[in-house]
């Protein structure tokens, strides 16, 4: 019997590599904590909840406590890793997020889970796509978005090591694999996935796959195009940024977000040093609305087409 051979990439939850990760650490350092917002399951921390339950603390659906219990955690010597949904984490306690554990300079993981639009048919309430345009705006904090499940291992266990506050966006959306094996994650280095010199495509997180899907249809139409995965919003990787300004014609920036995130980062940085075209895909000033995860991109132009398309008017 023959086996047919299909395109269709492997899907991964990058909340596996993420607890995975934990788990590792967690086994050979004691001050490893979670805390949570009744969110053990969404967050995936069950394994890690069965093998150290004095070391995952839930504070119920009181996230402002909850980052609030993180700081303190980490000025008693504790690593936390603080995890709950993006919309949550980030709306209610903004507040604590700047002042515990920003200003105040702790050694604090804030986990967003499920952000972007991954909540899907719980609409607007649930959707994440503010987070990144306001964490990029607080001094101090460490804005991380990992592409799949090698860079969401990697992103954690340097976020363990780092002096100061970090934000880890998870993805709960399936994702194929776009790092190599070997990938070694660096806060604010972006890779260069595909290289080219007609036009740059940087993406982050769930939509860099859709980007590299886009680049390969514009080399059917006899078009070049960059592929830069940024994992981190902040820093950003300046040099490469400004690099790909000069030697191709433009920048289409890519974010399951509102385009204030690394588009507008994006924009900021070249419009200083090396203005050029710039366009974005994203979610551009508004609600976004009720509808599978899906439905939502392909509304946004968050797509290979949607891509493809920016590009082209961005070389027109």
């Amino acid at each position: 019997m023959s086996t047919i051979e299909t395109d269709i990439p492997v899907l991964h939850d990058c909340r596996d590599a993420w607890v995975e990760a934990l788990l590792e650490l967690a086994e050979t350092d004691d001050r490893i904590v979670a805390v949570v917002n009744d969110s053990v399951g969404s967050s995936k921390l069950g394994p890690f909840q069965k093998r150290f339950p004095d070391r995952l603390i839930n504070v119920g659906i009181a996230e402002q406590n909850m980052v609030g219990v993180g700081a303190g955690l980490a000025n008693g010597g504790k690593v936390p890793f603080v995890s709950a949904a993006a919309c949550f984490l980030t709306a209610r306690a903004m507040e604590q997020i700047k002042v515990d554990a920003a200003y105040s300079q702790h050694n604090i993981v804030l986990v967003g889970q499920s952000p972007g639009m991954a909540y899907g048919e719980l609409g607007p309430t649930h959707h994440s796509i503010e987070d990144l345009g306001w964490l990029r705006t607080i001094p101090g904090l460490t804005v991380v978005v990992p592409s799949d499940p090698i860079e969401t291992a990697q992103a954690v266990r340097w976020a363990a090591a780092h002096d100061g506050p970090v934000f880890i966006r998870v993805s709960r959306m399936g994702v194929p694999m776009v790092n190599h094996a070997d990938y070694g994650f660096v806060p604010g280095k972006a890779v260069t996935l595909r290289d080219g010199n007609d036009v740059t495509l940087a993406a982050i997180g769930t939509v860099v796959s859709r980007a590299l899907a886009a680049a390969e249809s514009l080399a059917a139409d006899g078009i070049s195009a960059r592929v830069l995965s940024v994992p981190t919003i902040k820093p950003l990787d300046e040099v490469a940024i400004l690099a790909a300004a000069r030697e191709t014609r433009g920048i289409v920036t890519v974010e399951e977000a509102l385009t204030t995130g690394l588009g507008g980062a994006v924009a900021e940085l070249v419009v200083q040093h090396h203005p050029v075209a710039v366009r974005f895909v994203g979610v551009r000033d508004q609600f976004a609305p009720t509808g599978s995860v899906e439905w939502l991109l392909d509304h946004f132009g968050i797509s290979e087409e949607g891509i493809v398309s920016a590009a082209l008017d961005l070389l027109a």
